[in-house]
């Protein structure tokens, strides 16, 4: 019997236009009700992660930055867990190098450098991502990342580097050039101080090797006294593969990657079908 279900966002329980569905939200609910306890599980900052959710009334603990945080249902937090500034230097050079744009998320909101650079970076992944939608409608979306995201604009990040009030808990760096990203993962595939993945095709995610969904989930479970065989997991790319692979029961979206439904024991509907909604009313029958 499942009885605790982590889910990550976006591409998994947010459709497309970052909301959770109606369909979604009353299955999380039900689940609820019946005991179960929903948990997050994103790449997402806090601060981001809490907005679809605040707007669909619903209350969950969360994992955010792929582990390297995570907050009670009442927003506590009861992890962090940072990089060293040394490494964070080496993915500065190497990312630069190779011509990526980088953020660095941190205790103190996302840095980032050049605005208008960040805007335009925006504007093309989300048309790369969904090509049949309005320029107004790619505008309304890009201004909506600088309202969920605590965004600092700098000239350059060795400020960050010196000031030892900031901790750095997740690095994301995005290319259009898929070469790039090969280049940038190969450098850093052997370090043992990094976890690197990926949350889309465009970016590559770097994190301290501690902080994992799957070590967060983990956690939790054992701290609730939730057997891992009563637990299931819900993604659809490479930062959710230690999740699903800790869960009892895993769960890949129609959406997801390839390499994320050949280890999947399920796959449900797309996040714009209710995939999340579906699994659940299934184990809840």
């Amino acid at each position: 019997m499942i009885k605790l279900i982590a889910t990550d966002l976006d591409g998994t329980l947010l459709t497309s236009n970052g909301e959770i569905s109606e369909r979604n939200r009353q299955a999380i609910l039900a689940a609820q009700k019946q005991g179960i306890e929903v948990i997050v599980a994103t790449g997402r900052s806090f601060e981001s992660a809490i907005r679809p959710f605040e707007k669909a009334k619903l209350v969950c603990p969360m994992i955010c930055v792929n582990g390297a945080e995570a907050y009670q249902a009442d927003q506590k937090q009861i992890l962090a867990i940072t990089m060293s500034k040394k490494m964070i230097e080496e993915i500065i050079a190497v990312t630069s190098e190779q011509g990526a744009y980088l953020e660095l998320y941190t205790n103190k909101g996302i840095y980032a450098q050049k605005q208008s650079d960040f805007f335009e970076l925006l504007k093309t992944l989300i048309k790369m991502n969904h090509p049949n939608l309005s320029e107004a409608e790619i505008k309304k979306r890009v201004n909506q990342r600088f309202q969920d995201e605590s965004f600092i604009f700098v000239d350059d990040f060795e400020s960050l580097i010196s000031d030892p009030s900031i901790e750095i808990v997740k690095a994301l760096a995005f290319s259009f050039d898929q070469q790039r990203l090969e280049n940038i993962k190969t450098t850093f595939a052997e370090e043992p101080e990094l976890i690197v993945t990926s949350s889309g095709r465009d970016n590559i995610e770097f994190n301290h090797p501690d902080a994992q969904k799957g070590l967060a989930l983990k956690a939790h479970a054992e701290a609730t006294k939730i057997d891992q065989t009563q637990v299931m997991a819900i993604g659809d790319n490479d930062n959710d593969l230690s999740m699903l692979s800790y869960a009892g029961k895993s769960v890949a979206m129609a959406n997801a990657k390839e390499s994320i439904k050949a280890i999947a024991d399920q796959i449900t509907s797309s996040n714009d079908e209710d995939g999340v909604a579906l699994v659940i009313e299934e184990i809840l029958q």
